[in-house]
């Protein structure tokens, strides 16, 4: 793992977030993401554990998830390619490369509800 900060928070409770999981879950095998963020980064570190606990609870393979650790410029792997501004940066992608859904560190939701609200918008 490249960020710490996606080390799965122990006390995150699946059961509350189910929804969340099941969707998850459901395209686990059809999904890849792609995590911009900073172990320095104080969004990166409220954000991410619980997002990584959410991958872990839905069983995503680790295939399927990549992380970029960006430097305090927010300078490091695709960042140019994928237009990343901000951190932490979740982009959810089919096989082809097609994105179908962004997270950008200010939503409104934790990145998993919001992220799996977007697949079921997009995939469902």
């Amino acid at each position: 793992m490249s960020l710490e900060t996606m080390r799965p928070t122990p006390t995150w409770d699946a059961a509350s977030y189910e929804d969340t999981v099941d969707t998850l879950a459901a395209h686990r095998d059809e999904l890849t993401y792609k995590i911009w963020g900073g172990d320095w980064c104080k969004d990166c570190r409220a954000l991410l554990p619980d997002f990584g606990a959410a991958l872990e609870a839905a069983a995503v393979p680790d295939e399927r998830i990549e992380e970029f650790a960006l430097d305090q410029d927010k300078q490091g792997p695709e960042v140019e390619a994928y237009d990343v501004e901000y951190i932490p940066t979740i982009v959810v992608e089919r096989d082809d490369g097609e994105e179908v859904a962004r997270f950008v560190e200010s939503e409104s939701l934790p990145p998993a509800v919001y992220l799996a609200d977007r697949i079921d918008a997009e995939l469902e």
